[in-house]
């Protein structure tokens, strides 16, 4: 099977398989550019479980740019609280603050422009502009990475990967497939127990979960992250909220 026969093939199963079941997550409900980029900021190193209870409640606090630019910081960490990682609320912040000071408070749809915005890499401006502004683009993440690699049986770098999802994307069902590829590479081609036996896309896969993993050497595929509970990423959590609640100064927790 030629390489174009073989890309047209993955295309059509994954679609066939997840088109009708994408799962139901609130920022797949609007194209509202604001929720995206908030979710994806949200998502980034942060799995969707705990993103879900936050996600609303910081966008009931700060609906829209000008709302977030004119909160003190203190305020939206607090908000954030229990996401871990909270320099990503600092970026968020400061990129309201662009927003309004540079666009007039709309999110841009350009990717030169989203990438100009604080904390915002390739990644996430291509996923603002196919979610929000649903652009032919590829947005491509830690599994979309990991899917491509195994199906190609090789381990993969940025540009090239980039180069080959670019390829992939549909032109009429952009928003699906990349919606698709996620969904397949959480729920399916996992990175601890992909599910070969039953792959959609076995048929033109080269790795079929025989020999090395080719992922763990691409570009954006880690090993699986360690749990959340009792790591340093939760007690760094815990000593920000501290120092948001006012139990401690930020001085005290330093020298702690």
């Amino acid at each position: 099977m030629g390489r174009v026969s073989r890309h047209n093939t993955l295309v059509e199963a994954l679609l066939q398989w997840g088109a009708p079941n994408l799962r139901d997550l609130p920022w797949r409900r609007t194209r509202e550019p604001w929720n995206i980029l908030v979710s994806e900021v949200m998502l980034q190193q942060t799995s969707v479980d705990r993103v879900l209870p936050k996600y609303e409640a910081f966008l009931d606090r700060f609906p829209r740019p000008h709302a977030l630019a004119e909160a003190k910081l203190g305020d939206a960490l607090q908000l954030w609280s229990g996401l871990g990682y909270p320099r990503r609320c600092r970026n968020l912040h400061a990129a309201a603050l662009r927003i309004v000071d540079e666009h007039n408070g709309q999110v841009p749809s350009s990717l030169d422009a989203l990438l100009a915005l604080p904390g915002i890499g390739p990644y996430t401006a291509r996923a603002v502009q196919c979610f929000a502004f649903e652009d032919v683009v590829a947005v491509v993440d830690v599994n979309v990475s990991r899917v491509l690699s195994r199906v190609e049986g090789t381990a993969m770098a940025a540009r090239p990967l980039q180069q080959l999802a670019d390829a992939l994307v549909p032109k009429d069902s952009a928003w699906v497939w990349n919606q698709v590829m996620m969904d397949f590479g959480a729920q399916h081609c996992t990175a601890r127990t992909p599910q070969c036996a039953t792959c959609p896309v076995r048929r033109v896969c080269r790795w079929k979960g025989t020999g090395d993993d080719p992922a763990l050497g691409s570009a954006g595929v880690s090993r699986p992250q360690l749990r959340f509970s009792g790591s340093d990423r939760q007690a760094r959590g815990r000593a920000i909220k501290a120092v948001i609640d006012g139990a401690f100064s930020t001085s005290q927790i330093v020298n702690a």
